[in-house]
């Protein structure tokens, strides 16, 4: 059980990359501590909720709407290949971006709830690649007996916690790993992941894709 707990983190830490996003999350939040606390609660809740649903259920959900991982991968990477366009092409002296900036602290609930899920949580924290492999521990979870499904699903909840705090932790302390960047290499580094965040895209789209027509990758 202790293997299968570590294995979950392991996993899913590596796709996620929340290092990576943490210049978007700045991005998003400007700098108000206040609402940077806020919103990386709310997305670790949202991950956690993700990933738990994910590996439960997640097989199940597929095959309910006949959908294919394959098409999962192409609908996602188009989703990410889209918000890494426009973080290319974004101005971050946009008035509309400052005026945000300004009042994010008075966000209500309802607010911060639907600005956190998209496009923080999905597709940028929790992206295709990210459920597929959350759906992929999720199987190898023993449904031979309930008391064994019981205790894996226990595991999975819990590793899936553990992510959800390390990105929380992550989340709400990247103003100040930025901070120390400085304006420019935190502009830089924004720019990069976002050429970055498009190429992953198109990779996990070609992927989709190749699955879809049997071309080897």
């Amino acid at each position: 059980m202790a293997k299968a707990l570590l294995l979950v983190p392991m996993a899913l830490l590596p796709i996620i990359n929340p290092l990576g996003t943490a210049p978007i999350f700045v991005s998003s939040v400007g700098r108000s501590p206040v609402l940077a606390k806020r919103l990386a609660r709310q997305i670790a809740i949202n991950s956690w909720i993700v990933l738990v649903a994910c590996m439960l259920i997640g097989t199940y959900v597929l095959a309910l709407f006949g959908i294919s991982l394959p098409v999962v991968r192409i609908g996602g990477g188009l989703l990410l290949a889209a918000a890494g366009w426009r973080m290319l092409h974004s101005d971050e002296e946009d008035d509309v971006r400052a005026a945000a900036a300004e009042e994010a602290s008075a966000l209500s609930n309802y607010e911060l709830i639907r600005r956190s899920f998209y496009p923080m949580t999905f597709p940028l924290t929790t992206g295709p690649g990210t459920i597929a492999a959350a759906i992929a521990l999720g199987a190898q979870i023993d449904k031979t007996a309930p008391v064994l499904y019981l205790a894996g699903a226990i595991v999975a909840a819990a590793g899936a916690a553990l992510v959800s705090l390390l990105l929380y932790l992550i989340f709400r302390h990247s103003a100040a790993v930025l901070d120390r960047l400085g304006s420019i290499g935190t502009m830089v580094m924004t720019r990069l992941m976002a050429f970055i965040l498009l190429c992953i895209g198109v990779q996990i789209i070609w992927t989709g894709w190749a699955e879809l027509n049997g071309i080897k990758t």
